[in-house]
């Protein structure tokens, strides 16, 4: 929403579907009926995602096996624009998908290597795999790969770590892409503004920020 979204849903258990209600007035939601998704939702989330301009999947999914299966349906058969995230990056192998921002720490890129049968000794090794597909490895620096250009962001601190970080960016770069930026621009941008809020951050809390601190300074950058 902050950064330029002007409808956001989130589909969600019924359960935490009402507790987001409960958090923010801002954001509608989707309850599905279902304590954690399975196949027996694919469909629905299909049609659901048909409705809008970009698709962000995997902050908070969790790791049930079935949840997994569903993801990977669901991530496969989506047209738009997707950001893959957290817990839906362990569901995919990178010849899998198209059309999608995959942001991954250090653990979660591994998974996705593994899953894809990259046999790989540096990142670059990435490349040849990615298609039309953009990597975020987080990182310091965080490197931005797509299957032409690798970039490299220095802004970020070690404080970033804080659980939540990673939800921030994934929010920021869904918006951008919301609006049309290319999947590459919207990777950049993305994890510079990120990074540039958390060194903000440092220089004023040290390293007592938390991930919801971000959001009200998103609108500090853009309004620039």
């Amino acid at each position: 929403l902050r950064t330029g979204s002007d409808w956001v849903t989130v589909a969600a258990p019924e359960k935490v579907a009402w507790a987001i209600n409960c958090l923010s007035p801002d954001i509608i939601t989707k309850k599905i009926d279902c304590n954690f998704f399975t196949s027996k939702n694919i469909l629905e989330i299909i049609e659901i995602s048909n409705r809008f301009d970009t698709i962000l999947i995997g902050p908070g999914l969790g790791d049930n096996k079935e949840t997994l299966l569903f993801c990977n349906q669901v991530i496969n058969q989506i047209k738009q624009p997707k950001v893959i995230d957290a817990d839906a990056i362990k569901s995919i192998a990178i010849q899998e998908v198209n059309n999608s921002i995959i942001t991954a720490n250090q653990r979660e890129l591994n998974i996705l290597i593994n899953n894809s049968n990259i046999k790989s000794s540096k990142i670059e090794d990435i490349q040849p795999f990615l298609g039309n597909n953009i990597i975020i490895s987080k990182g310091n620096p965080d490197i931005i790969i797509s299957d032409k250009k690798i970039a490299y962001n220095e802004t970020g601190n070690p404080g970033m770590t804080v659980a939540g970080t990673g939800d921030i960016l994934a929010g920021i770069i869904s918006g951008f892409v919301s609006q049309k930026n290319n999947l590459f621009d919207a990777s950049c941008a993305g994890a510079y503004l990120c990074g540039k809020i958390g060194d903000d951050l440092l220089q004023e809390s040290g390293n007592s920020f938390l991930a919801s601190d971000f959001i009200d300074k998103i609108s500090d950058y853009l309004k620039v």
